[in-house]
C-alpha cells in the first residue's frame, strides 16, 4: 500500500484534504487534514477480476475512527444533504465544501489530482474526500507513469 500512497502524495497538485463523513446522520467535516492524517484510515482494496482487479486504496474510516474524529470535524448539517438525484454522494460533498468555503459555484469536472485539486481554498489547493472514497488506484498511477511495475 505504501508504494500506491507515496506514488500518489509525491504527484498531487494538493497535500490538503477536506475530509467528510457521516455519523449519527449528520455529515461532519474535518477541515485541513495533511495527507499522513488522512492515509491513517485507507485501506487496501482490489477491483473485481473482471474490471481488472487492480489494487486500489480506500478512506476508509470505522464508527470508532469517526467517533474519535467529531470533536475535530465541524458538522455541516444532515447527511440528506448529500442525497441528489443528479450527483453521488462524494460530489454533493465537493459541491457543498466548494460552495461554502470559496462562494463559488461548484461545477463538475475529470481533472486528474495531479493537475488541480479539488478546490482553492484560502489560496490553497485541497483535496475534498467523503469516507468511501476511493483515494487513488494501481491502474491510475501506472497509466500516467507514476508508478512502475
Amino acid at each position: 500500500m505504501m508504494n500506491l500512497l507515496t506514488a500518489y502524495d509525491k504527484n498531487s497538485a494538493a497535500h490538503t484534504y477536506y475530509f467528510g463523513f457521516i455519523f449519527a446522520g449528520l455529515l461532519y467535516a474535518v477541515c485541513g487534514m495533511t495527507f499522513d492524517e488522512l492515509t491513517a484510515y485507507c485501506k487496501m482494496d482490489r477491483a473485481s477480476t473482471a474490471k481488472g482487479g487492480f489494487r486500489k486504496i480506500r478512506i476508509r474510516a470505522n464508527r470508532d475512527e469517526l467517533s474519535a474524529l467529531i470533536p475535530h470535524a465541524m458538522l455541516i448539517g444532515s447527511a440528506d444533504m448529500l442525497n441528489d438525484g443528479k450527483w453521488n454522494k462524494g460530489e454533493m460533498f465537493e459541491k457543498i465544501i466548494t460552495e461554502m468555503f470559496t462562494g463559488e459555484k461548484w461545477h463538475k469536472d475529470s481533472v486528474p489530482f495531479f493537475l488541480a485539486g479539488d478546490a482553492v481554498i484560502n489560496g490553497e489547493a485541497v483535496q475534498i474526500k467523503l469516507n468511501q472514497a476511493e483515494l487513488t488506484n494501481e491502474k491510475i498511477l501506472t497509466r500516467y507513469g507514476f508508478l512502475t511495475a
